[in-house]
């Protein structure tokens, strides 16, 4: 996905980015990236961070960078940020998200502007961040190009941007589906995406972007705009899975969100004896948590995560290497397996790859009953709207495999939603007897969404109903946010 930071401050500002873009290393693990405007003019500086730690790669830019404005980003697309020059002058740019429509943009760009951009034979693509940057500048201010980019765009795009005369602006996306927080101290502004990393820096949280909001910044505050839309769909997967623990989004926190969806997975147990709950690490931990002290019951961690060197499973960038460094990532610990009754939590089922040879594991340390509940309910459409997932096919999804082995290409996937449905029941036994568990159960959405606290209609739940505000229905049901396959 990535995440970004910006600050301006009546003073040198690099220190305050430098940890601010650090806070965001969890979003991302391809390319880092900070610029600095100061007396030398913009520094930049952008590196590979798939095998070592942005903070390591940084620290020699930030003994040599200054200046009061900068921007920093942790990129899983393209190298960023970009110093651009154009039409509305010389500006750096970072953005996140995830544009659907790139080659209908490039070609209008090429169509009515004449517009270069620059192809990388690294990712053989055009970044989107050059993309954007052109849209903007195709317009007469740097306010009327992001406005512009946002109603272009399909999918989504968060935006910091300064100018060569020291402005920064901070833009969310059109429907909020990444957050923007926005936070203050005395003689600094600060806008980023992991609120977590305020108040370490000490920050108070100011607040949030509304969707589509831009605002642009200034050491004692910040003025709006553009002024934010009035429908929001945030990715409700930012609690689920990988918003950082101790970061708020809309006031809901991460943590505690996890904790009440562990303890909704266990009030739907009521009849399961086990001998401890136990979490996947690292964000199953916060459900076992919260389904442990519902059930009350020992919690307990039959795996330890080994973190050093490879801190994400899915860093590299081959299939095969990615399963063999989460396979290695995980150590068991016999004397907590062995003649027991156990119930893990886990975030998500994707391929259910590693989740098979987990279950394997276990009964290989001599687990009597593995029990596996999933903190959301099955992942059934890719996301369209932001670069969380790595997946390129549909067919990556465990469900829709399933799905096709059962009725082919062309399925209608609505009716595999409803949990009390023939269909779904179907659905999940198949994948429970294929990763050869003792039983698997996963969230509802209802229950996911009272678990995180906001309305339904302001959360985005693509990925488990085919449901979102943006996308208009064309079949004869007239629904808003139409599951059917027919966008």
């Amino acid at each position: 996905m990535g995440g970004f930071c910006g600050v301006i401050s009546e003073q040198d500002c690099v220190s305050d980015l430098f940890f601010g873009t650090d806070y965001h290393s969890h979003l991302g693990t391809h390319r880092g990236g900070m610029a600095v405007l100061g007396p030398k003019g913009f520094q930049r500086s952008i590196h590979n961070i798939q095998n070592s730690p942005f903070r390591s790669k940084f620290e020699h830019d930030v003994a040599r960078f200054e200046g009061p404005v900068g921007i920093g980003v942790i990129s899983d697309t393209d190298p960023q940020p970009l110093i651009m020059s154009s039409k509305l002058g010389t500006f750096g740019i970072v953005t996140v998200g995830l544009i659907t429509n790139q080659k209908e943009l490039m070609t209008e760009l090429f169509t009515k502007n004449s517009a270069q951009l620059q192809y990388s034979t690294n990712s053989g693509m055009v970044g989107p961040t050059e993309v954007v940057s052109a849209l903007i500048a195709t317009q007469p201010s740097i306010v009327e190009g992001v406005k512009y980019v946002q109603e272009k765009v399909k999918g989504s795009v968060s935006i910091l941007l300064m100018t060569e005369d020291g402005r920064l602006y901070a833009a969310r996306d059109k429907y909020g589906r990444t957050p923007v927080a926005i936070g203050r101290k005395e003689g600094a502004t600060i806008a980023l995406m992991e609120s977590c990393a305020l108040p370490n820096l000490g920050y108070d949280h100011l607040r949030d972007l509304g969707p589509g909001e831009m605002v642009e910044m200034e050491p004692d505050g910040v003025t709006t705009v553009i002024e934010p839309g009035k429908k929001m769909a945030i990715c409700a997967f930012m609690w689920v899975y990988y918003g950082y623990p101790a970061s708020s989004y809309e006031g809901r926190n991460v943590e505690m969100a996890r904790y009440r969806c562990g303890s909704a997975l266990a009030k739907r147990d009521a009849d399961l004896t086990v001998d401890a709950a136990c979490g996947i690490p690292d964000s199953g931990i916060s459900h076992a948590l919260g389904y442990a002290h519902e059930k009350t019951i020992k919690y307990c961690r039959p795996f330890v995560k080994y973190t050093p060197t490879w801190a994400r499973s899915f860093m590299p960038s081959e299939q095969k290497q990615r399963e063999h460094v989460a396979s290695m990532k995980l150590i068991p610990i016999p004397g907590l397996i062995k003649d027991r009754r156990l119930v893990f939590c886990d975030d998500s089922i994707v391929r259910g790859t590693q989740l098979g040879k987990q279950a394997d594991r276990l009964y290989g340390e001599g687990c009597k009953e593995t029990h596996i509940r999933i903190a959301c309910p099955p992942l059934l459409y890719p996301c369209r709207f932001i670069n969380f997932s790595r997946s390129k096919s549909e067919y990556d999804l465990i469900t829709r495999r399933y799905i096709r082995r059962q009725e082919g290409e062309g399925a209608d996937i609505a009716k595999y939603i409803d949990p009390d449905g023939a269909p779904y029941q179907g659905m999940v036994e198949y994948i429970r007897e294929m990763l050869n568990l003792t039983s698997l159960k996963f969230q509802t959405v209802d229950d996911l969404v009272k678990a995180i606290g906001l309305p339904k209609d302001q959360l985005c739940t693509y990925c488990w109903t085919g449901e979102d505000v943006s996308m208009p229905c064309s079949c004869a049901h007239g629904c808003q946010g139409c599951p059917h396959q027919c966008h």
